[in-house]
């Protein structure tokens, strides 16, 4: 292979996977934002218990990563992916039947296990296709198909069930699991040598060690996220700002977009702190306007900083999980990052659906700023600090 190719970015299986990822994630965001209302719509469910069958699929998700994490290096990149697309699709077909709500949370276990080492599997792939002297602007083009998941899939979800009703829903979800399993069959990713197999239990087989300081920030910083996951709609609505909150994603979508390609040339040519330090910050600003929001204007303003700060931040991160780490603990290093991700995101709106009744979302989301200040703490004590270092060093051999 030669030095050109070898600093090329843009090939064929960097963009399938990638797109593969987004419509995947696509479908997830849809469902996660659809589920307790089918829930309590088709089965009765009372509210707690929607709001179960819909965030059972995040436990099943790290489930996937833990197990897809340990055995990628063995089980093979393209196979695991081929594996958990297979079993996306026929999760996903399955939400057709009339099963009940015992068996719907069995489902949903299930389909978020298939979509842990679907994406587990497509994280790795893309880690090992990214030429190291571009691994930030490379993850961050990448980490765009999560985002904009995120932006675009409620949005898609809520439309579909207010014209077409949930049937609508899982079809469009069958398309895209059919759609990502199309594009999996046409990867030839490279494979990693694996690690002798040692007997025993060893904590190590789960976690990648030279992550984890990035990923214990990453945590801190997506709990405090989850606050704007799960409650800014209720809080648009409560302030009579609802137009402005239908836009919030889309608009913090759009500048995660438009900055994602600068910001992650000047971590491969400056090092993450001189990202970092000031996405926190911008995210901090964000969160304190959106407390103190009166006006449509604010609130979308909130959501510009947001992205330019969370946004940012998310995937620098994940770039440095990887920078960090052998080739050959690629996957563990994803599934560590993820696995804190979605902890942190899965047990904020435990936390703050406590906080709420006390001291209302306005003080929840003021609370959230002194969370992200920790947080910009945590990454200096666990990062920030040794980051020359890491910059000068590249990825573990």
């Amino acid at each position: 292979m030669s030095d050109t190719y070898k600093e090329r970015l843009w090939t064929k299986d960097f963009i399938f996977t990638s797109t593969a990822n987004l419509v995947l994630m696509l479908s997830m965001y849809l469902l996660l934002v659809t589920m307790a209302t089918y829930a309590m719509d088709t089965y009765g469910a009372s509210v707690s218990m929607g709001g179960f069958v819909s965030s059972i699929f995040i436990l099943g998700a790290l489930f996937g990563r833990l197990y897809g994490g340990k055995q990628i290096a063995t089980v093979g990149n393209r196979k695991m992916l081929l594996i958990g697309t297979v079993s996306v699709l026929v999760a996903t077909a399955l939400y057709f039947l009339p099963l009940g709500i015992y068996p719907l949370m069995l489902l949903r276990f299930l389909h978020g296990a298939a979509l842990g080492l679907a994406t587990t599997a497509t994280s790795t792939i893309v880690s090992q296709l990214i030429p190291t002297s571009r691994s930030g602007e490379g993850i961050g083009y990448f980490s765009l198909s999560v985002v904009m998941a995120t932006a675009i899939g409620p949005l898609i979800g809520v439309m579909l069930l207010t014209q077409y009703g949930f049937n609508s829903i899982f079809l469009f979800s069958l398309i895209m699991a059919l759609l990502s399993l199309g594009l999996t069959v046409t990867l030839r990713p490279p494979e990693v040598e694996a690690e002798k197999d040692r007997k025993g239990f060893r904590i190590t087989d789960y976690f990648e060690a030279r992550a984890l300081p990035i990923s214990i920030a990453m945590f801190v910083l997506a709990l405090a996220y989850s606050g704007i996951l799960s409650y800014v709609t209720e809080y648009a609505s409560e302030i009579d700002l609802v137009e402005a909150g239908s836009f919030f994603f889309l608009i913090y979508g759009m500048s995660v977009l438009l900055s994602r390609p600068f910001t992650g040339r000047l971590m491969d040519q400056r090092g993450a702190n001189v990202v970092v330090y000031p996405a926190l910050v911008s995210f901090a600003a964000g969160m304190l306007m959106l407390s103190q929001a009166g006006a449509g204007w604010m609130f979308l303003a909130a959501a510009v900083f947001m992205g330019l700060g969370y946004g940012n931040f998310q995937s620098i991160a994940q770039a440095l999980a990887v920078k960090l780490t052998p080739h050959h603990r690629m996957g563990l290093a994803n599934s560590t990052y993820f696995i804190a991700l979605d902890l942190g995101l899965g047990l904020g709106p435990l936390i703050l659906g406590y906080i709420v009744p006390l001291s209302g979302y306005r003080g929840m989301y003021l609370s959230l700023v002194v969370v992200i200040l920790f947080g910009i703490a945590v990454y200096h004590l666990m990062h920030g600090r040794k980051d020359k270092e890491v910059a000068r060093g590249g990825n573990a051999s």
